[in-house]
């Protein structure tokens, strides 16, 4: 299996650092739970597809499909019938429970080894992923929109000085690894570099950003701030709002309501996502009906 291979490649790389005093580095890509999902049996039997819960956002199809830039014609969003089927999506979330089952368990034994090279407390080890899956919510399959199911992966650190068990609420962006990698290692951060090093934080001195940006293709912008996600697909000038606080599954769009606080905050935030647009080196006109 892919990912015992790609643990059986960590693990012989660590056979070889332990006799070394250089410092050593190492980007172990998993596959996994990217599809095919090909978990082996026995990681399968533990998740039955009668007893597969189906998650509470589960949706037989996405309202806006269309303005999402065609991500039902995309390979992973061809994986399950259209509608959705309750069946079709607990088959699915079975095997992305159990892949991912199967994953941690080579992970185990990567940082086993590096317990046994003697590396470990001088070695920063950070688990994170490129995306989540929406494996039924939403009546989406893969990656491709702007809901937390998707775009919000962990990202968890241990090594010298870091706390244990703490939990940092500022939001970061995932390539933030790059300038934190270059620090650890010593070296400069090149002045391209548009990220920021998560030192400070786990220093307890950062400064959290104030709003997170998120884009695909000149299809969807999202905007996190102060609890509220403004999601927008301006193809067809839709926004939907979501105060990811009191609704984490992002269920109730806010401006379904038509209140004057809610498009008062879509407006705000609308704002802000443009400006952010910018920033990143976009060049999309964003609109929107709030």
């Amino acid at each position: 299996h892919w990912s015992e291979v790609e643990a059986d490649t960590a693990i012989d790389y660590l056979g070889t650092a332990k006799d070394s005093d250089k410092p050593f580095f190492m980007y172990i890509a998993f596959n996994a739970p990217h599809d095919p999902r090909q978990a082996p049996q026995e990681y399968l039997d533990m998740y039955p597809v009668p007893k597969m819960p189906m998650p509470k956002n589960f949706l037989a199809s996405y309202p806006y499909r269309d303005a999402m830039g065609a991500p039902h014609s995309l390979r992973d969003e061809k994986l399950a019938p259209m509608p959705r089927t309750e069946y079709a999506v607990s088959v699915h979330r079975r095997e992305y429970y159990a892949i991912i089952s199967h994953l941690d368990a080579q992970i185990g034994r990567v940082l086993k080894a590096l317990d046994e090279s003697g590396k470990r407390d001088n070695t920063y080890v950070v688990f994170s992923a490129d995306h989540g899956l929406g494996v039924g919510r939403h009546g989406l399959l893969g990656k491709q929109n702007m809901y937390d199911h998707s775009v919000r992966v962990p990202w968890i650190v241990r090594g010298p000085g870091v706390q244990p068990a703490k939990k940092i609420e500022a939001p970061i962006y995932l390539q933030d690894i790059v300038p934190t990698a270059l620090e650890w290692a010593g070296a400069e951060v090149p002045g391209h570099i548009q990220f920021e090093s998560i030192r400070p934080h786990l220093a307890g001195k950062g400064e959290a950003r104030k709003a997170i940006y998120g884009a695909y293709l000149g299809k969807q912008r999202a905007v996190t701030k102060d609890g509220y996600k403004l999601i927008v697909y301006p193809t067809i000038k839709k926004a939907r709002l979501y105060h990811l606080v009191e609704d984490p599954l992002e269920m109730k769009d806010l401006l379904e309501e038509g209140s004057a606080r809610s498009k008062k905050i879509a407006g705000a935030l609308l704002e802000v996502l443009r400006s952010l647009e910018k920033e990143m080196g976009g060049s999309l006109e964003i609109e929107a009906e709030i």
